[in-house]
């Protein structure tokens, strides 16, 4: 049986600090390694919180220290890391998902969908390209935060006689507390509509506006099921599997993709 493991990692981050976030993490992720897990999965920002300076606080991707230092817990740690950094490129600002492999291999994922109600839009630049990685036989759609609201761009778009793109939507966050039962709402809804596993990964904590976050980590199932899913407010890392027979299984019983609308998005 094909299984992929994966640890969502929930701290309460230091805000705008970097060498701090990476040092609480670092302890945090302790002997977690190739032999527990296949998959890391840290929040959005992880090494700022949800940092509106863009200017004084994002990284040159070339040199990036938050980046450089994903790339090494995954070759240390034998496993993929993943979580977004505030990045500089080009000219331009990004909120970008990175996905960094034990082989030193980096991919990413520029937000799409940025949170006008903070000022997101006029900080970063909108990504334009819906990104899927894998990892061992599983196909992973990468998203950020606000993107979760958004059902036509996370929507499966099978091509070439496939009847699945993905089999996994990553979802990384900073998601306040007071907003907690739709991001709770949205993770199960997508994994129903699209008959694939979430694996959704907020912090807790608050930030330096005093906004609170309750965390609300959770993976799971095609079913909207949660196969993890902790109390609210703590701080924790935890791992679970999820199978690709089973996925498949239940998809061959439940084939509700055959009567799916077709559509393309237009980036």
């Amino acid at each position: 049986m094909s299984e992929l493991r994966i640890s969502l990692v929930q701290p309460d981050l230091r805000w705008e600090d970097p060498d701090a976030n990476c040092r609480l993490l670092d302890e945090q992720l302790g002997g977690l390694d190739r032999t527990t897990t296949d998959l890391i999965v840290l929040p959005e920002m992880f090494a700022t919180g949800f940092t509106m300076n863009s200017r004084e606080m994002a990284e040159p991707m070339a040199d990036s220290r938050s980046v450089a230092w994903l790339r090494a817990q995954a070759r240390q740690r034998g496993c993929v890391v993943t979580g977004s950094v505030a990045i500089q490129e080009d000219g331009d600002y990004y909120n970008r998902l990175v996905w960094a492999t034990p082989d030193g291999d980096v991919s990413h994922y520029d937000k799409r969908h940025l949170f006008r109600m903070a000022g997101e839009h006029e900080r970063y630049a909108m990504g334009n390209d819906r990104v899927i990685v894998e990892l061992k036989g599983f196909r992973i759609l990468l998203t950020v935060c606000y993107d979760l609201r958004f059902p036509v761009w996370l929507r499966q778009q099978p091509r070439g006689g496939e009847h699945f793109e993905y089999d996994a939507l990553l979802c990384v966050a900073n998601w306040p507390a007071p907003r907690r039962q739709p991001w709770r709402t949205l993770l199960q809804a997508r994994a129903i509509e699209n008959l694939c596993y979430v694996i959704g990964v907020n912090r807790v904590g608050q930030d330096a506006k005093q906004m609170d976050y309750a965390g609300d980590s959770m993976l799971v199932d095609f079913k909207g099921e949660a196969l993890i899913d902790e109390p609210r407010d703590e701080p924790f890392i935890r791992t679970g599997s999820i199978s690709h027979e089973t996925l498949a299984r239940f998809r061959d019983k439940f084939p509700a993709w055959m009567d799916a609308d077709r559509f393309e998005v237009n980036a």
